[in-house]
């Protein structure tokens, strides 16, 4: 069974992708493709597509709730990193929640984890 991030995509359709401009930044160590983004304030940055009023992030291939991938998914900000799915590791998650809510897409269950196998997972 695939990961359900992989058939999801809401919350890179959702919410605003800010992070701090430094991981933009190659000669920072910064893995985000700079062309990918814009500024958003003095330190930060903010993935193209994610600061509209109805956000879409440039690095999203999906069709929301049938197949969904990050095209920079092993250089995505730390703030993608940090979002995890529902039940994912145990408990709900307010942001993947209220994302999925918003695409009108049923909420996450733990039985929604049986058969996940690993090596389907995102960060695979």
């Amino acid at each position: 069974m695939a990961h359900p991030c992989l058939t999801c995509g809401a919350c890179c359709a959702y919410f605003r992708v800010s992070f701090h401009w430094s991981e933009a930044d190659p000669d920072l160590g910064g893995r985000v493709p700079i062309e990918l983004t814009e500024p958003l304030r003095t330190h930060e940055r903010v993935m193209r597509g994610t600061s509209q009023s109805q956000p879409r992030c440039i690095a999203l291939d999906s069709q929301i709730g049938v197949y969904s991938r990050c095209t920079i998914h092993p250089q995505r900000p730390s703030v993608c990193r940090d979002v995890p799915a529902s039940w994912e590791f145990g408990a709900a998650s307010a942001q993947c929640d209220k994302s999925r809510l918003a695409h009108g897409l049923p909420l996450l269950t733990l039985a929604d984890w049986n058969g996940v196998v690993e090596r389907n997972h995102p960060d695979a």
